[in-house]
């Protein structure tokens, strides 16, 4: 059976900003802190000491700096430091700069968060709440004028996943394939990796897979905003709840600047300003929830790590 597996890149970018989904715009001098020419920094070419906030490849990298840029800068203004979105390709590469410190924060998707949590002690600083909760599902999405209804009907058919670790792009949907008594090896026909959820969408809307499984939150902020994007994807399947992807930092952060950050993050909704950004991507408010919340993904990686030995 032949299997694909690449990273999509090149895919024409979609207008809607995500955070989880926002809006935000470039001043001053850039400087590049991606592995693409598209994202750019704008804090730091400036003197003075840098906070590096990491950002996972949740969304592709020119959606990324949109989204996070202005939610990174308000958090400078308020530590009264200068800022740098920094962001990798890969979950992995986002971890690993999270281990070895080399960012004071991140944005992480659930499941390299349980991964970090249990290989080093990654720790929740905050969690975005949207529409009331804390919790997010994986949506299987398929063309809009697909025959296919149900999961099952996928099988001898291309697949997009987003990030091999990604939770609701590609864990959800191989631990629902091992309940069958399959692998993505013998259940498609092929399956590529496109790197980001709103790759996968677009994936699915020019038939260059037959199915993806995405993040409901992106599907759903896109299909709101801008509903030419979704238009020719359908939903035939959703899956959840698990918690929703958080912002972490390392165990060994200086306890000044985690409760900081966390202060910031927690006091948002209730600035003028914070308020106003949250507002454009659909958070309500920042909380705190704990590490138990991650059960299910904690689940499903304890499961791919027994399929590895």
């Amino acid at each position: 059976m032949k299997v694909e597996v690449k990273f999509l890149t090149g895919l024409l970018a979609i207008t809607a900003l995500i955070l989880f989904a926002g809006c935000a715009g470039e001043t001053g001098e850039t400087k590049d802190v991606s592995l693409t020419d598209n994202v750019k920094n704008v804090n730091a070419t400036q003197s003075g000491e840098v906070v590096k906030i990491g950002v996972a490849a949740m969304i592709s990298p020119k959606q990324t700096l949109n989204v996070y840029q202005e939610l990174v800068d308000y958090i400078g203004e308020k530590l009264g430091k200068k800022t740098q979105l920094v962001q990798r390709a890969t979950y992995d590469e986002m971890n690993n700069l999270v281990k070895n410190k080399e960012v004071a924060a991140a944005f992480v998707c659930s499941g390299p968060y349980v991964s970090g949590h249990d290989e080093f002690g990654m720790e929740i600083v905050a969690v975005p709440q949207m529409y009331g909760q804390t919790v997010y599902y994986s949506y299987i999405i398929v063309p809009k004028d697909s025959n296919v209804t149900s999961f099952e009907q996928l099988r001898g058919m291309k697949f997009a996943f987003t990030d091999p670790k990604s939770n609701t792009g590609a864990m959800v949907p191989r631990y629902m394939l091992s309940k069958m008594n399959e692998t993505p090896d013998t259940f498609f026909k092929e399956y590529i990796f496109t790197g980001s959820h709103d790759n996968s969408i677009e994936a699915v809307s020019k038939k260059m897979v037959d199915g993806a499984a995405v993040d409901h939150l992106i599907w759903e902020y896109i299909n709101k905003r801008t509903p030419e994007a979704t238009s020719g994807t359908k939903i035939i399947s959703k899956l959840g709840p698990y918690a929703i992807p958080p912002f972490v930092t390392h165990p060994d952060t200086e306890p000044a600047l985690k409760q900081k950050l966390r202060s910031i993050l927690l006091d948002m909704h209730n600035d003028e300003k914070g308020k106003k950004i949250l507002a454009q991507i659909e958070i309500e408010k920042f909380v705190v929830i704990d590490d138990s919340a991650y059960a299910s993904v904690r689940e499903m990686s304890i499961w791919e790590k027994s399929q590895k030995k």
